[in-house]
């Protein structure tokens, strides 16, 4: 009897004690923060613990989002079965079934239209082997030109700008132990403290050394509240505040002289231009005071030290790409770059959106980040693909202009992959209503998003816990995110997808891929001599390792810490300088007496995107449980508009419903609506369809809209 009840306690004891470990790290923002989710079974229940875990971005800090990331993954609304419509439901059915239905529909799409009758649509948030790995099924199994991501949305503008005036784009041109070096900073239309909270750090160290933070933004915000300097522009007027900036630094003679000369050109075309501008005319179009835009003139140009960092506030214009590229005049002719605390760094929003735009899921990229319009590049990855350089489509449209393509006809089939467009894309029932023309459509997704349930065929895929591969974060550093925990049901990794379809469409000898380490290893190759080059990345010493910064072109290689220390990435070795227009070639909607507030958008600390996936999180939702629009009090009681009440904002385009937030931390001819809602309360729905002619960016941050009150009782507060 005795020994029964040792056995029986000492089977509880390890009931109670029984525990896994899944070393991972954050699939949200851009940090890729690593981390430790400890699952704990206690007799018939599990509970989880998170741990940050050392690494050299964000130091075992995690934030909000980070520490309740693993509780969409265990949701019970997880997809664990592929999921087909018949007569308007989805049924389960077979990964066989699945397969064969894509095999066939497709294969009659194409035979019927052509092979750019169909399209492939991915995210920012997948690993850089799903992204490779789309690319190439996109122009080797499908031969369409059609691909695109909704990295379109996120980096773009900050991608072509730095292209075009270095050579090479990757987010920071600096790791991000400069930051604290830096004597002067500017941040533009980035709210690090709410999208990026565990890289705040690096700028509050920047404070402690003496640093001085000059925050441009229409809003108050977290990150606001560090800077020494806060400029309040009205939205949309970053350009010409940068060349109110460029006008003082010329006046106040604080220019490198013999940086400009050595290291750029176009600086006397910028010069006669800036010349020709007038400060008061600046002043009127900004709503920014002469002597507060020369004193951030004047105190960056005369800092020893000193760095730039764009975000969406800037580049989510019409005009972002030109608004970048004269925030980097700025830091050329400051010569602030290529040196210790001196740069320039775009802060990337999704966790992926540097990687997968590196290898091959925007229109017009290649692996390596090449050009699918250059014959070189393009000979390059047909020889790594082993097909004729004839057959690789040509350069395809940007992902807004796909759903255009879709309206028209042209495009009849998609296969969607971590991304949710009826709700991330301007112009949003435009979007649904051109989504729904399609004659088929694959989602492969963890849960039934909104635009998943358009879909003809859903399948379902691994979450981060359960997905390997690499991703590339804000400074261009190459981690490697493993996967111990089983899928759910007959979910598959991303890969597993690509490759099952490639082999059903006859193509499986292009995808013969073991996992993540071979992609990975054929990545490099393809990579190889590209800007973005990972050749000399060693998948193995990723694992054991805290990442690489690339380029790193030959096995050995450490990585490139600091970019441009000798020369830019142009063949000549100089960096370009453009004058660039107080007004934008695309004009941006004005505000008039029928629309008479700008309306802007931008993120909440506890929410992500479209809120798929942490509005799944019981702990996310709770703090930010429904939309919100922040608004003056002064405007607020023009219109008749009470705290916490319920309102209605209209553009041109569309209306929604949200509750009011009344706080003076905004300008009175602005309002701030996020936009990780759906139905009637997605702010896209509101977003003009007007797109930055280089970048193709649509321009979510300035919409004319009109409030009212809908005259129902405030909420309790």
């Amino acid at each position: 009897m005795t020994e029964l009840l040792l056995k029986y306690f000492r089977t509880k004891q390890q009931e109670v004690q029984s525990e896994k470990i899944y070393d991972t790290q954050c699939p949200f923002c851009s940090m890729q923060c690593k981390k430790q989710v400890i699952e704990q079974s206690i007799v018939t229940r599990k509970q989880y613990r998170v741990l940050g875990k050392g690494n050299p971005t964000s130091h075992g800090r995690l934030c909000i989002k980070g520490m309740n990331a693993h509780q969409h993954t265990m949701h019970p609304e997880r997809l664990k079965y592929p999921l087909l419509k018949e007569g308007g439901k989805f049924k389960q059915v077979s990964w066989e079934k699945a397969l064969d239905v894509i095999k066939e529909r497709f294969r009659s799409i194409q035979c019927e239209y052509g092979p750019n009758a169909l399209s492939v649509y991915g995210g920012g948030s997948l690993t850089n082997e799903t992204a490779y790995l789309l690319g190439k099924f996109a122009r080797v199994a499908l031969r369409t030109k059609y691909i695109d991501y909704n990295g379109r949305f996120c980096m773009s503008s900050a991608a072509s700008a730095a292209n075009h005036a270095f050579g090479v784009d990757r987010g920071m041109t600096n790791g991000l132990n400069d930051i604290p070096l830096a004597e002067c900073i500017i941040l533009a239309g980035t709210n690090i403290a709410e999208c990026q909270p565990t890289l705040l750090p690096y700028f509050e160290k920047a404070k402690e050394n003496g640093s001085f933070i000059i925050a441009i933004d229409p809003r108050k915000t977290s990150t606001t509240s560090i800077a020494d300097l806060h400029l309040q522009p009205k939205p949309g007027t970053d350009a010409a505040l940068a060349n109110g900036i460029l006008k003082c630094l010329i006046e106040e003679k604080e220019v490198n002289l013999s940086f400009i000369e050595e290291r750029t050109k176009g600086f006397q075309e910028v010069k006669a231009f800036i010349n020709a501008v007038k400060l008061e005319d600046i002043v009127e179009v900004t709503g920014i005071p002469a002597n507060q835009i020369r004193k951030a003139a004047k105190l960056f140009g005369k800092a020893a030290t000193g760095m730039i960092f764009t975000a969406r506030g800037v580049e989510q214009q019409t005009d972002g790409y030109h608004a970048v590229r004269n925030f980097l005049n700025i830091l050329l002719m400051t010569g602030k770059i290529g040196k210790p605390g001196c740069g320039y760094g775009a802060i990337t929003g999704q966790g992926n959106g540097q990687g997968g735009r590196e290898h091959g899921l925007k229109a017009d990229q290649l692996p390596g980040y090449r050009s699918i319009e250059e014959p070189i590049h393009r000979r390059h990855i047909a020889s790594v693909w082993n097909i004729p350089e004839s057959d690789l489509p040509g350069k395809g449209v940007s992902a807004y202009e796909m759903m255009e393509k879709i309206d028209k006809g042209e495009i009849k089939g998609m296969l969607l992959m971590g991304s949710n467009p009826i709700v991330s894309n301007p112009n949003a029932s435009f979007v649904q209503k051109a989504l729904e023309k399609l004659d088929f459509l694959i989602a492969a997704d963890l849960f039934i998003s909104e635009t998943a349930r358009l879909a003809d065929l859903i399948l379902p895929v691994a979450s981060y816990l359960e997905n390997e591969g690499t991703m590339t974060n804000l400074e261009g550093r190459v981690l490697h995110r493993p996967a111990s925990k089983q899928c759910p049901g007959e979910a598959k990794q991303d890969w597993q997808i690509i490759c099952e379809i490639s082999r059903m469409l006859g193509k499986g000898d292009y995808f013969a891929f073991s996992g993540p380490k071979a992609i990975f290893n054929e990545l490099k190759t393809a990579s190889r001599g590209g800007t973005a080059d990972y050749y000399g990345i060693d998948y193995e010493l990723l694992k054991k390792g805290e990442g690489i910064l690339w380029p790193c072109p030959e096995p050995g290689h450490k990585g490139t810490e600091r970019l441009f220390e000798h020369s830019f990435a142009h063949e000549d070795g100089k960096a370009v300088m453009i004058p660039v227009s107080n007004t934008p070639e695309v004009a941006k909607e004005a505000i008039d007496d029928a629309y008479p507030l700008y309306l802007t958008t931008g993120r909440v600390v506890s929410h992500y995107l479209t809120g798929v996936q942490t509005r799944k999180s019981p702990s996310l939702a709770a703090r930010n449980f429904e939309s919100f629009a922040e608004i003056h009090p002064e405007t607020a009681k023009k219109y008749g508009i009470q705290n916490m009440s319920l309102i209605k904002i209209e553009s041109k385009r569309g209306s929604i419903v949200v509750r009011s937030h009344l706080t003076e931390d905004i300008r009175q001819d602005t309002v701030f609506v996020p936009f990780h809602w759906a139905e009637n309360q997605n702010v896209n729905l509101l977003v003009s369809d007007q797109l930055d002619p280089v970048c193709r960016m649509p321009g979510f941050k300035v919409t004319a809209v009109k409030i009212s009150s809908l005259g129902l009782p405030a909420a309790s507060q």
